[in-house]
C-alpha cells in the first residue's frame, strides 16, 4: 500500500518547492500564488505594497495552512541592491529555487512615442525589463541548483502586435521576450526550463488602466489563468524557450 507520504507527493505536485513570485498583491500574480499554494509550494511573494501582500498571504494561508514570506519592493525605485541579493538569500535559506515567476508589469501612460516621458520610459524599463534581468542574474544559480528549476515571465500579444501609443510598453516587454530567450537557450543543456506566458485579455488592473470603460466581468479573470500558468512549473513540464499563449477552456454542452 502507498504510504501517506506518497498520497501527498500525488496530490501535491509541488510539496516544499521554493517559489518566488513578483507581482504576487493581485491580479495574476496573487492568484498564482493561490494556486502554487494549493500544489505544495512554500512561497516568497513579491509587491510593491505589504498590505496587498498580505492579503495575499491570508488567500495562502486559507489554502495551505502555512504563510508565505513576503518582501514589500518597488521593482523601480528601491529594488537594484535587494534584487541582487535575493537570489543568494534564497540560496542561503533553503539551497535552492525551484520556481520563479516574474509577473510585476506597469504599462505607465499610453502615448505617443515622441511624447513618452523620460521618467515614465524610466519606470516602465525599470520594471518590465531591468527587473528581469536582476532576477535572472540573481536567480540563476539557485535555480539551476534544484533538481527541475522553472523560470516563468509573463508577457504581452503586444509584443507581436504593435499598436499605436503602446510603444513604452510593448517595447519593454519585447526587450525583455528577447532577454528570456536568450537565456533559454544558453541553460538548455541544463534541467532547468525557461518559458514566457502569455495570459492574453484578463481582468487585471493593468487592462483596466488601458482601457477604463470594459467591463471586466466579461473577461477572463486571473483565478482562470493561474493554473495554465502553474502548469509551466511543474517539474514535469518540458516545455523550454517557448512563448505559451494562454487558450480558455471550451464550454462543454
Amino acid at each position: 500500500m502507498p504510504s501517506q507520504q506518497q498520497d501527498i507527493a500525488v496530490s501535491l505536485p509541488l510539496q516544499d518547492r521554493v517559489a518566488l513570485v513578483t507581482g504576487a498583491s493581485r491580479g495574476i500574480g496573487a492568484a498564482l500564488a493561490v494556486e502554487l499554494a494549493r500544489m505544495g509550494a512554500q512561497l516568497v511573494l513579491i509587491a510593491r505594497t505589504q498590505g496587498g501582500l498580505e492579503e495575499t498571504d491570508d488567500a495562502v494561508r486559507a489554502v495551505s495552512g502555512r504563510g508565505a514570506t513576503l518582501l514589500p519592493l518597488d521593482l523601480h525605485k528601491d529594488a537594484e541592491k535587494q534584487l541582487d541579493l535575493i537570489g543568494p538569500s534564497i540560496m542561503e535559506r533553503f539551497g535552492r529555487l525551484d520556481i520563479l515567476v516574474h509577473n510585476a508589469g506597469v504599462l505607465n501612460k499610453l502615448t505617443p512615442v515622441a511624447h513618452i516621458d523620460p521618467k515614465d520610459w524610466a519606470q516602465t524599463v525599470g520594471v518590465n525589463l531591468t527587473a528581469a534581468w536582476r532576477l535572472i542574474r540573481s536567480c540563476d544559480p539557485p535555480l539551476r541548483a534544484a533538481e527541475a528549476g522553472r523560470a516563468v515571465f509573463v508577457t504581452t500579444g503586444r509584443v507581436l502586435r504593435p499598436k499605436a501609443y503602446w510603444g513604452m510598453y510593448g517595447a519593454t516587454k519585447a526587450g525583455m521576450e528577447h532577454l528570456v530567450q536568450s537565456w533559454a537557450q544558453e541553460v538548455a543543456n541544463t534541467p532547468l526550463r525557461v518559458n514566457l506566458f502569455d495570459p492574453d485579455i484578463v481582468a487585471t488592473r493593468l487592462r483596466a488602466q488601458a482601457m477604463p470603460g470594459e467591463d471586466a466581468s466579461q473577461l477572463t479573470q486571473p483565478a482562470e489563468v493561474a493554473p495554465a500558468l502553474a502548469a509551466l512549473c511543474l517539474p514535469s513540464e518540458t516545455r523550454h524557450g517557448e512563448r505559451v499563449l494562454f487558450a480558455p477552456a471550451q464550454p462543454t454542452h
